[in-house]
């Protein structure tokens, strides 16, 4: 290769219509564009060398071509087979990989025509050739029951099932406490302590309670499930556990970070047993200030298993019958509702950005099959149990970071500026701007803007352009804040049953105690290297589980309005591109309206402004915009949705 055009590193994003984009390996470094006939045969996400034939210009992108691909992201991928006499082909699900598979007659296996396959390459496509491969796992006819999900989680190299040897482990483990380390810990059987979970959750990893001091301050006990207790480092649950990094939730269906002995077993903390817990009290005052705080080893006994919607009616007075069930349980979480709005207002001063994006909430039938699709209302109960894990994994954080502790953070940094420039140029047409200050940008800027849509047309709109702006929180073994929570120390302390960073800090946290708080500097150079193996490996795999988690409701959406095609809907418009826009329905399902599909008019996309113009009438379409559509199309295979919009003429 020439000294003049020396090669670049990243990774290959393919578009489905075959040119893509090179993400540099260098962090700072902005996308190189890839014509079709300069990717060299490269598939999605492969690790490529690139020579630049073109520098980045004003509004324009860097260009290159590939001139070797380094390694190849997939060895196996997932698709549907099509099956002739003596030969077939494996339709990718991934439509991005860029090649059908040729499968030849002995390739088979005991495949049948139209049924989901996992294919195994055996030779990448080159100079205009398809790829070609083996059939080596068959998943079932599409329509079977949950063939859809066990897709997803083949694509994407979920460990489905627990290893043998993890399993034994697991059952190996002792289901009673052994009495020999109740002395060494603080015993809270005695007190009023509660689980408050969806309906559903099995895995309880956390429990509260909340009592107030002669002095008027709160006495807030946070208590998580001691993992560690039962997950030693090295053990073959924990290498499982590091492997996957979190459980994964892909709507009905979990994949666990941890056995079900375990997860739902004797770390879970079920009512009227004894458990042990890593345990997290703190004083707090009317104001929300945290003035003492301890951390240590407890026992405790939950008095009552509470689910979130149970909670709201006892809080707002709406179910006679649950009232008098829970009428002794009714001071306490009242207090838990006093303290959880001084510490929300607390938040809400320090500048702690509420996006309030709803969630979908999506009911499938026995089969598999989606037969709701709504919006997911979150009532005080969330709130309280939201508002107490933040205040434990901040005070957690801060404790350990002054400590010097070897540690993984949750971090989330402050944006760059100059997309918060590009945010501001869409907003001032609203009539709204971040603040700055000088080149620093506060969350507070943020918030207010927030506080300033609450409640208009636009609100989901802005919310989620500044989601958008704002950088993706991921873990480090560096402290550096978090910037959506507006704090200055956070950790993920509250979840060691499902993510693998809560069970390492539990660990270093039990090691501190343990030693009484004097810890040798050997000891923190060691554990300081595998913090940061240990955050990495976490954010690489949370990444993959929110793909899928996406990916399933992207799926079942597109599945539910398969047979809505020409029924009639209010929307908003929640994308402006420039081939078209993107409307959102109450009920959280997004599609796309192509320019084909927005009538007779042609339009122009105005990228400053975010909005669409009409040529002749000069009608406009701008973000939030409330518009009606019908439903044309909706590909379950693809998770894709079109609609069309309804003229005023019709």
């Amino acid at each position: 290769m020439s000294k003049k055009r020396p090669h670049i590193e990243g990774t290959f994003f393919r578009n489905e219509k075959g040119y893509g984009f090179v993400k540099q390996a260098l962090e700072n470094k902005k996308d190189i564009y890839i014509a079709e006939n300069h990717t060299k045969g490269a598939m999605n996400q492969d690790i490529v060398w690139v020579e630049l034939l073109a520098k980045e210009e004003e509004g324009k992108s860097a260009e290159g071509k590939i001139v070797k691909i380094v390694k190849h992201a997939k060895d196996s991928l997932v698709g549907t087979f099509q099956k002739s006499r003596n030969f077939g082909f494996v339709v990718p699900d991934d439509k991005k990989f860029g090649s059908d598979i040729f499968i030849s007659k002995k390739q088979f296996g005991k495949a049948k025509n139209k049924q989901k396959v996992v294919v195994q390459i055996t030779k990448y496509p080159q100079k205009g050739k398809k790829a070609e491969g083996k059939i080596i796992e068959v998943l079932g006819f599409e329509n079977e029951a949950f063939v859809d999900m066990l897709s997803l989680v083949k694509e994407y190299g979920l460990p489905y099932e627990f290893p043998e040897n993890v399993l034994q482990e697991a059952r190996s483990i002792n289901p009673l406490l052994d009495k020999k380390d109740i002395p060494y810990r603080k015993d809270f059987r005695e007190e009023a302590i509660y689980t408050i979970d969806g309906e559903d959750a099995k895995d309880l990893d956390d429990a509260v309670q909340v009592t107030k001091t002669k002095e008027g301050n709160y006495l807030l006990g946070v208590h998580i499930a001691d993992v560690s207790y039962y997950v030693k480092e090295g053990s073959e649950l924990d290498k499982e556990a590091y492997l996957r990094g979190t459980s994964v939730y892909m709507l009905s269906q979990v994949i666990p970070m941890l056995p079900k002995e375990l997860s739902n077993g004797i770390c879970s903390l079920n009512p009227q047993e004894d458990r042990f817990t890593l345990s997290c009290i703190m004083e707090i005052t009317p104001k929300g200030k945290v003035i003492s705080s301890d951390v240590t080893k407890g026992i405790i006994r939950v008095k009552e298993r509470m689910i979130y919607t149970n909670v709201t009616k006892i809080l707002e007075k709406t179910d006679s019958t649950i009232l008098k069930r829970y009428r002794e349980d009714i001071p306490a979480f009242e207090t838990m509702r006093e303290l959880a709005q001084i510490l929300q207002k607390r938040r809400e001063e320090e500048g702690s950005l509420d996006l309030n994006l709803p969630e979908s909430k999506i009911l499938l039938n026995e089969q598999g099959k989606p037969i709701s699709i709504e919006k997911e209302t979150l009532g005080i109960a969330n709130s309280i149990i939201e508002q107490f894990m933040l205040i434990a994994n901040e005070t957690i954080a801060e404790k350990f970071y002054w400590l010097e502790a070897p540690f993984v953070y949750r971090v989330h940094e402050k944006p760059d500026l100059e997309k918060v420039e590009k945010l501001n140029r869409f907003l001032y047409s609203l009539g709204y701007r971040i603040k700055k200050s000088g080149d620093t940008i506060y969350p507070s800027a943020f918030a207010e803007v927030l506080k300033k849509v609450r409640g208009t047309e636009e609100e989901r709109v802005v919310s989620n352009l500044i989601l958008r702006t704002l950088k993706v929180a991921r873990y480090e073994n560096e402290n550096k804040g978090h910037f959506g929570i507006a704090s200055k120390y956070y950790c993920h302390f509250t979840s060691p049953i499902r993510r693998y960073p809560d069970l390492f800090i539990h660990r270093i946290i039990s090691f501190y105690l343990a030693h009484k708080y004097e810890v040798t500097g050997k000891w923190k150079e060691e554990y300081t290297k595998k913090a940061e193996k240990a955050a990495q490996q976490s954010s690489e795999r949370e990444k993959i589980a929110q793909t899928v988690e996406r990916d399933s409701e992207e799926m079942k959406k597109a599945e539910y309005m398969e047979d809505k095609i020409g029924e009639e809907y209010n929307g908003i418009v929640s994308g402006v591109t420039s081939f078209g826009m993107f409307v959102e329905l109450e009920n959280t399902v997004e599609g796309m309206v192509r320019f084909e599909d927005m009538g007779k008019e042609f339009f122009t996309y105005r990228e400053d402004r975010k909005i669409l113009v009409g040529e002749n009438t000069k009608k406009t379409y701008r973000l939030g915009d409330s518009v009606k559509i019908r439903v044309i199309q909706a590909d379950k295979a693809t998770k894709r949705i079109r609609f069309q919009i309804v003229s005023e003429e019709e």
